[in-house]
């Protein structure tokens, strides 16, 4: 079904840019909109099946754990690893950390259907923020500013501990 709606959306578009392409001046507006309705309606199922994909019990129930696994996965590096510096630390963080905060930003959609809105804004603010600190400290690292690495190293902690919290307060 999903592959017939991209087809309905390809085909819409296609049809639509040749209506468009007939004459020089004239738009041949009947084909238009057949066309476009074709496209429109080809993206509400693609939308529709994608809603219900994600709402499914085996996904949500996958990704449930795939946010636990991964949010434990990060404090726990971020707490037991004895902080390097300059390459190491880079090398560190792409190896270490940046598989599971890929996996945890891959599946916190799921948050909103299984804790709802104001819980994933809530840990995806602490998590996001964690984020954002643990990019700073490659740059920080990369520019040779070996304290302000360490500095914001320890406020990503604060933040994904944070985030882990909250999300094992709903689970």
């Amino acid at each position: 079904m999903k592959k017939l709606a991209h087809i309905m959306i390809a085909s819409g578009f296609l049809g639509a840019a040749y209506a468009t392409s007939l004459h020089g001046e004239q738009v041949d507006w009947t084909l238009f909109a057949i066309s476009a309705f074709i496209s429109a309606a080809g993206v509400m199922i693609a939308k529709r099946l994608d809603s219900a994909d994600a709402r499914s019990e085996s996904v949500l129930k996958t990704n449930r754990a795939e946010l636990n696994e991964s949010i434990g996965n990060i404090v726990t590096e971020l707490k037991e690893t004895t902080y390097a510096s300059g390459e190491q630390l880079r090398d560190w963080i792409d190896e270490q950390l940046r598989p599971d905060l890929r996996r945890f930003a891959d599946a916190r959609e799921s948050m909103v259907h299984l804790y709802g809105l104001q819980v994933y804004a809530d840990i995806m603010s602490n998590f996001a923020t964690g984020e954002r600190y643990i990019n700073r400290v490659w740059s920080a690292s990369a520019d040779g500013y070996e304290d302000e690495a360490a500095t914001y190293l320890e406020k990503a902690v604060g933040q994904f501990v944070e985030a882990q919290t909250q999300l094992s307060n709903v689970a």
